[in-house]
């Protein structure tokens, strides 16, 4: 249960329960209380907002996480600006159901780790220096296996499909 401030109780016994807390609906949950914190997190949300954007032309720079870092930086900047993440319809569908829990789907588990596989080894064999070749193995590692990781979302059975008969 979202809680801002300490809880309050009208009675005299000076004793707070949940009853008492103030709900998540009464303002933006996570919203930063001052003016300074807000600016912060609205420059935050920005550029994440441009990295993924780049990462949409780049090959192997990923996008959905720097959009999904907006979405949290924005959610306490400009709740505007959170929703208009959330309402963009090739990038906000993930987003959404990353907050959700879903996980990604199985054909962009796939592509995302196939990406990662081909752009590291690429990196790897045109990569001089053995110490940086070791670094971006490593990241491309650790990539892998933050995807295998993710829940894998179930997909809708299609009604042309041999198993729904």
């Amino acid at each position: 249960m979202w809680v801002r401030g300490p809880l309050r109780s009208d009675s005299d016994d000076g004793i707070a329960d949940e009853s008492d807390a103030t709900p998540p609906e009464a303002d933006h949950p996570r919203a930063a209380p001052s003016l300074l914190a807000r600016v912060l997190w609205t420059i935050v949300g920005a550029v994440c907002v441009a990295v993924g954007a780049v990462g949409i032309i780049v090959p192997g720079l990923p996008t959905t996480i720097f959009f999904i870092g907006a979405a949290a930086a924005f959610s306490r900047s400009s709740p505007r600006l959170e929703a208009w993440v959330l309402s963009l319809p090739t990038i906000g569908p993930a987003v959404r159901d990353y907050r959700a829990g879903l996980g990604m789907p199985r054909r962009a588990k796939i592509v995302a780790i196939a990406m990662i596989v081909v752009f590291v080894g690429l990196s790897v064999v045109l990569i001089d220096a053995t110490w940086l070749r070791i670094v971006v193995g490593i990241a491309g590692v650790v990539g892998v296996i933050v995807v295998l990781r993710v829940p894998t979302k179930s997909e809708p059975q299609r009604p042309d499909s041999p198993s729904s008969a």
